[in-house]
């Protein structure tokens, strides 16, 4: 049986506001809905998570999802949510950031099944020249209406181009296009896009007499207020060359109790009843964060495979685990690439000649197979201040490379020290490490 869509948004805090008669039309049977995706990117980011779960959950009630991706808007710019102009995208790269979107959005929804697909605007709008619009599209929308909705109320001050100001009506057009060729009766957004989507209601009840609705969720903010899906280096990105799948995984990771009890509603397809006792097992020892790796893992694995947890599983539970030298050498080179993100580090450089005599003067790949002595190796990587703070650290036994302690300043490492010709791990007690890689030859 074909599961309640409404009930859904509303159990996971998914639905701000809907259109009347929505409820009906999605009781009568499987209802084709779409969002729309901007691809000025070439790739979509955690904030797109939530239309992306909106359409996923979409297709697990039995209804028809469509995802478009703005190649023609793309173009032009949403001034929702914007404080000034943005830069235009050329056609080319606009087709790339297409591509590359369609690939992450068939992570969450099946693209090749049940009539669900991905559709480009561009294919309709580089056939309509600007006169035929206007004729056509502009004349039942007035300035009056379009001057009222918030996305252009809120730029008067600043200043608005018509571009950007004719934006709502290009995307008005499209739930036009896509009522009259695929049959769509919904769009969906986050509730900044109310306005636009209405349009496309409106347009679409006065060109055609038709009927069409719209669902908005609420925007994403973390428990503090500030905006979800940002870390202090910026945006989470889909894309695993953007964002790494282990810093993916950590920024879920480290949620808050409040934020993730949220988060496992909106982003994961467990039903209510395994959410709420996640939840509540969670609150029995909040200090394990069972909600929050659960939560990592769920999301992770659908979005980037079942290897890439296992990688970024096994490095955040590394510097928390004993291990033996042996047991390092058994790790895959793909498990070390990942924790040159999780731990600082020094790469050496290739050329001698680039390392100047001193301290803090650099280490080079030649050095290492020569021989070095732990003590320069510790103060000429900058994982110790000094010679004299490494001979200190040394000598009360608190220095250990690749997991072996080290109590001689003058013991000599090698290339046959190399995890898999290429690390070195330096340890000073139990939770400061260090990571040398050899640069290349």
């Amino acid at each position: 049986m074909a599961k309640d869509f409404l009930h859904e948004l509303r159990w996971r805090g998914l639905l701000h506001e809907a259109t009347p008669g929505v409820e009906e039309l999605l009781a009568r049977g499987p209802v084709k809905g779409y969002i729309g995706f901007d691809p000025t990117a070439d790739s979509l980011h955690v904030g797109n998570l939530v239309q992306i779960m909106l359409l996923t959950h979409f297709q697990r009630c039995g209804h028809i999802p469509i995802a478009l991706v703005g190649g023609a808007t793309g173009m032009v710019g949403d001034p929702s949510g914007k404080k000034s102009e943005r830069q235009l995208q050329d056609e080319d790269s606009l087709r790339h950031n297409v591509a590359c979107i369609r690939a992450q959005l068939a992570r969450f929804i099946d693209l090749d099944g049940g009539g669900a697909m991905l559709v480009n605007n561009h294919d309709w709008f580089k056939d309509i020249g600007f006169l035929a619009f206007i004729r056509d599209v502009g004349k039942h929308i007035t300035v009056n209406y379009m001057m009222a909705k918030d996305s252009v109320k809120n730029r008067l001050e600043t200043g608005i181009s018509f571009t950007e100001f004719s934006y709502q009506l290009v995307q008005g057009y499209d739930f036009v296009h896509l009522h009259r060729t695929l049959g769509v009766r919904l769009q969906m957004g986050g509730s900044d896009q109310w306005g636009n989507i209405t349009t496309g209601t409106e347009l679409i009840r006065r060109m055609d007499g038709g009927e069409a609705h719209a669902i908005t969720s609420p925007l994403l903010t973390k428990a503090d207020g500030t905006k979800f899906g940002k870390s202090e280096g910026g945006n989470i990105w889909l894309d695993a060359r953007r964002t790494s799948p282990y810093r993916f995984y950590q920024f879920w990771l480290n949620t808050s109790d409040a934020d993730a009890e949220r988060a496992v509603r909106i982003f994961t397809t467990w039903e209510q009843a395994e959410v709420e006792a996640r939840i509540a097992e969670h609150a029995k020892a909040p200090h394990l964060r069972t909600l929050q790796k659960a939560l990592a893992e769920d999301i992770t694995r659908r979005l980037h495979g079942e290897e890439e947890v296992r990688e970024a599983v096994r490095a955040s539970e590394f510097l928390f685990k004993p291990w033996t030298v042996d047991q390092l050498r058994a790790y895959p080179l793909k498990f070390w690439q990942t924790l040159e993100e999780c731990i600082p580090g020094y790469t050496t450089v290739a050329d001698p000649s680039e390392v100047k005599e001193g301290e803090l003067q650099g280490v080079s790949l030649k050095q290492i197979e020569d021989s070095i002595s732990v003590q320069k190796l510790l103060a000429r990587t900058g994982f110790l201040a000094s010679f004299s703070e490494a001979r200190r650290a040394i000598r009360e036994g608190s220095i250990a490379v690749n997991g072996v302690k080290v109590t001689d300043e003058q013991q000599l490492l090698g290339g046959q020290d190399l995890i898999g010709g290429k690390y070195l791990l330096l340890q000073r007690g139990k939770k400061s490490y260090f990571l040398v890689k050899v640069g290349e030859v």
